[in-house]
């Protein structure tokens, strides 16, 4: 039997919607996590190991991202006694429509995290004026590229690709009078 338990197939997207997946995804360790879910199912202790972060603390997580259906248990085996499960996510990708400031706030924590423990990282922001018609098609470009990236195989690194695109708040008008 593999060391590791195979990716069985997922569904493509999973669209946050419900308060309780608003709430699982406020928090930078399950963001972590769910970063860490991307490619192969894993153990409560793989994760702990790979995220450098208690067993307990992880198992706490896993709970609240399954309550909200965000990872399910992919395979259990048993193991010297004990059963062993295996998490992993319920969507390549999350499609969040309604962002909230809460979750996007604990998803840009936890890059940060991951870019403290990184060698090397590309970080790069830049403020451009588009067209709406410009903005659009950067967004969906930039989808492109990432959507299509061709990995390399599981003896490879595996890097993480952070795309945002936004167009800035107006500033408020002046009220004074």
């Amino acid at each position: 039997m593999p060391e590791h338990p195979q990716e069985s197939p997922r569904d493509p997207v999973i669209e946050i919607d419900s308060p309780e997946q608003h709430a699982a995804l406020a928090h930078p360790l399950r963001q972590r996590l769910l970063f860490s879910l991307a490619h192969r199912p894993a153990t409560i202790s793989q994760l702990a190991a790979r995220l450098d972060v208690g067993k307990g603390n992880v198992s706490h997580h896993l709970k609240v991202l399954r309550t909200a259906g965000l990872v399910h248990v992919a395979e259990t085996r048993k193991v010297r006694g004990g059963t062993e499960q295996y998490y992993q996510r319920v969507a390549r990708r999350m499609a969040v429509a309604e962002p909230r400031a809460e979750g996007t706030a604990a998803m840009l924590g936890a890059v940060a995290q991951e870019l403290a423990r990184s060698e090397q990282p590309t970080l790069s922001l830049r403020h451009i004026r588009l067209s709406p018609e410009k903005a659009r098609r950067l967004a969906e470009t930039l989808a492109a590229l990432v959507d299509e990236a061709e990995e390399d195989g599981d003896e490879q690194p595996v890097h993480g690709v952070l795309v945002a695109l936004y167009e800035q708040a107006a500033a408020p008008a002046d009220t004074r009078t």
